[in-house]
């Protein structure tokens, strides 16, 4: 952590020197020029510190192994946060880390283990379902990173929810799981000071890339029994990248514009339309980042069929609330129409 807080200011001032600047324009929120390239401060203090302070509690291999995987990351976002990289071409950057550690680091999801079924061997699958898995959380880190501290804060959450699952609940003999999540906790709340309303510099691709790589990778490392409940978890702990993901997807399906096309329909553009300002907005999504956290600690101390009743109701507050505050459209709100409809025929009868 202080690491990180002590280089944040020393990379600020190499941002402006190489050009890393986001400029105003009619997608930003910010209105005068900001230092991107926030996440090569984190970087930097995570790998000093599991390379040489906690050197002697990770095992070799699986060290240089994701070291391999994080600096392609690293290096994609750089690329990107200097010259704008084309969405393609971040794909490639995030496909050839997936692929280093897999092959190196051992990180995959091999089988499934299915209640009423049984273990479900993914056999050649596990490369692409692994490679899906790592692209989409590395996407969804990066699509919520709109408004100061809103990944840096959230991605906090979520790790700090995984380190403790994975160390407490699901019996985890890698301890050195958790050391990594927490020492990359420790570096990101020593950059948040820097990155929270009003920000003095961004995480940029860079930095959001690598949270989410790291996450993805977290997440298949940590929750390594890999059964239907740890599956659920982190989707769970990472409802809200998640959330407004799958429905940007969903939004411009509907629009028919293409799923990489950049809009102001997020969930963070959603609540500050509806009158939040950006400091209300940021610590809203913080709060709901921290109910799905809440609720992901339910389901190691459920049973099968209430951790299936917990999904469910989830599922339906979820639909309710994007509904609501019209993540999709006010035109397509079919939950709350269906309720409306149900209300009113009810209250017809009563009144007749």
């Amino acid at each position: 952590m202080i690491i990180s807080a002590v280089l944040t200011p020393f990379v600020r001032r190499f941002a402006f020197q190489i050009g890393a600047v986001d400029k105003p324009n009619q997608r930003r929120v910010n209105k005068v020029p900001m230092p991107t390239l926030g996440g090569l401060a984190i970087f930097i203090a995570f790998t000093f510190s599991t390379m040489f302070l906690l050197r002697d509690q990770m095992p070799t291999q699986q060290l240089w192994g994701l070291f391999g995987g994080e600096c392609i990351i690293i290096a994609g976002g750089m690329i990107d946060d200097v010259f704008e990289l084309r969405p393609r071409q971040k794909v490639m950057f995030q496909l050839a880390a997936a692929l280093e550690v897999y092959f190196v680091a051992g990180v995959r999801m091999r089988y499934l283990t299915l209640p009423f079924i049984g273990v479900w061997h993914f056999g050649w699958l596990a490369l692409p379902i692994t490679l899906l898995w790592i692209v989409a959380i590395v996407n969804a880190i990066n699509l919520i990173d709109g408004l100061d501290g809103l990944a840096t804060g959230v991605s906090i959450i979520a790790l700090t929810t995984t380190g403790i699952i994975g160390l407490f609940f699901l019996n985890v003999a890698n301890t050195w799981v958790a050391i990594m999540i927490f020492a990359l906790v420790a570096a990101m709340v020593g950059f948040l000071p820097y990155n929270f309303f009003p920000a003095r510099i961004y995480l940029g691709d860079t930095g959001a890339q690598f949270i989410g790589f790291m996450i993805a990778c977290f997440s298949l490392y940590g929750l390594k029994n890999v059964t239907f409940i740890s599956v659920i978890i982190p989707v769970i702990i990472l409802g809200v990248p998640i959330t407004d993901t799958v429905y940007a997807m969903i939004r411009r399906i509907l629009n028919k514009q293409p799923i990489s096309h950049a809009d102001k329909h997020h969930l963070h553009h959603r609540l500050m339309q509806l009158g939040l300002t950006h400091r209300q907005t940021v610590l809203v999504i913080y709060g709901i980042a921290l109910i799905f956290s809440f609720i992901s600690l339910l389901y190691p101390l459920s049973t099968i069929v209430g951790s299936v009743l917990l999904t469910v109701a989830i599922l339906i507050g979820l639909e309710l609330f994007v509904e609501a505050i019209g993540l999709v459209g006010s035109n397509h709100q079919p939950l709350l129409h269906w309720i409306k409809r149900i209300v009113k025929q009810l209250t017809s009868k009563n009144s007749d």
